[in-house]
């Protein structure tokens, strides 16, 4: 349960670091957060599934979600108009 919750704050955080870098592909804060939360959610909970970070630690799960998160508000404002 800890994972999880490390996995939603640091989705949000890398929501927000990747509307920060990516300026013309930010939502604003709010939904850059909420974008990141999700994000992160399913990307560290799908490489649990998948075993990549199986016993690995909570260091790369923050990793994989902060990117997840990232990476999901990248996909999501491509769909923007």
């Amino acid at each position: 349960m800890e994972g999880l919750i490390w996995s939603l704050i640091t989705g949000g955080v890398g929501g927000n670091l990747a509307g920060a870098l990516l300026k013309g592909k930010s939502l604003g804060l709010l939904w850059n957060t909420v974008v990141g939360v999700v994000g992160g959610g399913i990307g560290g909970q799908l490489l649990n599934v998948v075993g990549v970070l199986d016993g690995a630690g909570l260091l790369p799960n923050i990793a994989a979600s902060t990117v997840g998160g990232g990476l999901l508000l990248f996909v999501v404002s491509l769909f923007r108009k």
